[in-house]
């Protein structure tokens, strides 16, 4: 956690995404929760700089806000952006909901957690609006800011996202150990 940074998990995003989608070039991205103390999200929204026309939608709770430094950086790179506190209004424009948990360890008093740990719950009644191509994200573990019912969507694809980080985290460890298959 050196830079707040994770980057395998966002070579798992990106290759999920670009087999989701077909490419990354155009998308209108939502980040949702955490995104004050979310190394994933940082670190994709980095890695998104290297993309077109981006559209990020930042969502959370004002307390959970994306830092500042990651809006000059996004400001630096003319990465579009708009921050908003409902999920709701913005769902119908997405083509990736990238969810993630209120990070408990991230508290310094349980008062604040448990006051920001529900701020956003995706259910199926929530999803009726969102686009039929939709794909929905999470760099789990998971708490309860996507109900088990939506694991059924088809829209849900972490389960693929996770299947890709195993793959690029095993490459990566069979490089550093140099062994060749």
């Amino acid at each position: 956690d050196g830079g707040h940074m994770h980057p395998t998990q966002t070579m798992a995003d990106l290759t999920t995404i670009t087999r989701l989608r077909g490419g990354v070039d155009g998308l209108s991205l939502g980040l949702c929760g955490d995104l004050k103390n979310g190394r994933t999200v940082h670190s994709l929204i980095k890695a998104m700089a290297k993309f077109r026309d981006i559209k990020f939608f930042l969502i959370s709770p004002r307390d959970l806000a994306v830092p500042e430094y990651m809006r000059v950086f996004m400001r630096e790179n003319n990465m579009w952006f708009t921050e908003v506190t409902g999920l709701e209004s913005v769902i119908p424009q997405l083509d990736i909901l990238y969810m993630t948990r209120v990070q408990k360890e991230r508290f310094f008093n349980e008062e604040d957690y448990l006051r920001l740990k529900d701020s956003y719950i995706l259910t199926p009644e929530k999803l009726e609006h969102a686009k039929a191509d939709l794909s929905i994200l999470h760099p789990l573990p998971r708490v309860n800011e996507i109900t088990v019912a939506v694991d059924k969507d088809p829209r849900a694809a972490y389960w693929r996202q996770v299947k890709n980080g195993k793959y690029i985290r095993m490459a990566l460890i069979m490089k550093l150990l140099g062994i060749q298959v």
